[in-house]
């Protein structure tokens, strides 16, 4: 079944649907499922991924019963539908899909309407006590959106998916303020001058209250997430939590601690700033769009490496030759394609960066990019993989 449905991870445009009938069908369909449960809503351009895993490692160790959604996947389907940490099991999607086969298939869902569906009818039948659900792309269309949560968080707001959400800061912040709801608290986690009336008056008018995390919250945990960018991801979890606590949940300064310490043992989150190998060492991360590569790079910059190897794909919405004035031009270059429709091709990747003066060899293999700049490494010096989810989900275990 999932084969056969369109999948915006591998086809992009084609498989994006703009507007919310499907899912309210299906929804219908299987008798309202999120209606059963607190949830939570986080949306954002980056860091919202981040976001999710830490309220959940938190309330986990808090000892509530916890479903997490999150997209995309990196190696595995149920990466996307979790509770307290486990994935959803083969047994019940295949149970799922048997079940509602002849609907799903004499409509035209996406891939990713379907997979909504199967976790909020997941979360409802193992009786979970709060659901973490991170929206897909955007947010006022997005697929989980008939939500009605407890918080909606809004994390941060960049220049990514123009093609379907705008071509400026202020028309992004206004397609992800649609998962701000009526009479419900919404937490902003960054501030930006472009965007801060955007979403004052979106709160407004839902007649919602609204908090801007970076000019609240001063304290920070220790973390098993060791990217710089994790510092307001981690702000934007805080203020998340205590406003559960004002709600009556339950969560110890103990359970604070380890559950901000333990996102990754605690969630299985892959993929952020994740060091796959010390000798050489080799860093991958999921960045994918001009601001959150900034912060990477800086980052990588610390280290005063003699040389970083750059292992880098895309997809083909990227605008790449803005992209690589981001890099160092005495950086050595291995432009790949992840094993997707829409990954840019390798040859365009080098073509755009040479614009720039960042020149490179094109490959047609990303594992064989990593074994060649292994062999090619001298005493410190780094090898960075990322550009794309799809290409560090090809590196790792």
């Amino acid at each position: 079944m999932f084969r056969k449905l369109p999948m915006y991870q591998n086809i992009g445009e084609k498989a994006y649907k703009k507007d919310l009938k499907n899912i309210r069908l299906i929804c219908e369909y299987l008798d309202h499922p999120h209606l059963n449960y607190n949830s939570i809503h986080i949306g954002g351009t980056n860091g919202k991924g981040s976001v999710s895993h830490m309220l959940s490692s938190v309330l986990q160790e808090s000892g509530y019963k916890v479903g997490l959604y999150t997209s995309p996947h990196l190696k595995d389907f149920r990466e996307r539908i979790k509770i307290n940490g486990k994935e959803i099991s083969r047994k019940y999607v295949q149970d799922f899909i048997s079940l509602h086969y002849n609907y799903f298939d004499n409509h035209s869902f996406s891939f990713f309407e379907m997979t909504v569906g199967l976790a909020f009818d997941y979360f409802k039948n193992q009786n979970v006590d709060i659901a973490v659900i991170e929206v897909g792309m955007g947010g006022r269309l997005d697929s989980t959106n008939i939500i009605v949560p407890l918080l909606s968080v809004i994390t941060n707001i960049s220049l990514d998916h123009t093609k379907f959400l705008g071509n400026s800061l202020k028309e992004i912040a206004k397609e992800k303020a649609g998962i701000i709801k009526e009479n419900k608290t919404v937490i902003i986690g960054e501030t930006h001058p472009e965007t801060k009336e955007v979403f004052i008056q979106s709160a407004r008018d839902k007649k919602s209250d609204i908090i801007f995390a970076d000019q609240n919250i001063n304290k920070s945990y220790p973390s098993d997430l060791n990217g710089y960018y994790q510092q307001k991801n981690q702000k934007t979890a805080l203020e998340a939590l205590y406003f559960l606590k004002s709600k009556n949940y339950k969560i110890p300064e103990v359970a604070l601690k380890k559950g901000l310490n333990r996102v990754i043992e605690n969630t299985g989150l892959r993929g952020r700033w994740e060091i796959i190998s010390k000798n050489p060492l080799i860093i991958c991360d999921t960045a994918h769009n001009k601001s959150a590569l900034s912060i990477v790079l800086d980052q990588l910059n610390d280290y005063q490496s003699n040389k970083i190897h750059f292992i880098l794909g895309f997809t083909d919405d990227k605008n790449l030759e803005d992209l690589s004035k981001l890099f160092p031009k005495d950086g050595i270059f291995y432009f790949v394609k992840a094993n997707i429709e829409r990954g840019a091709e390798p040859k365009k990747i080098m073509e755009s960066f040479a614009k720039n003066e960042r020149f490179g060899k094109a490959y047609e293999s990303i594992n064989f990019a990593v074994e060649l700049a292994k062999q090619k490494t001298s005493d410190n010096e780094i090898i960075f993989v990322g550009g794309s989810s799809f290409v560090v989900s090809e590196i790792i275990d």
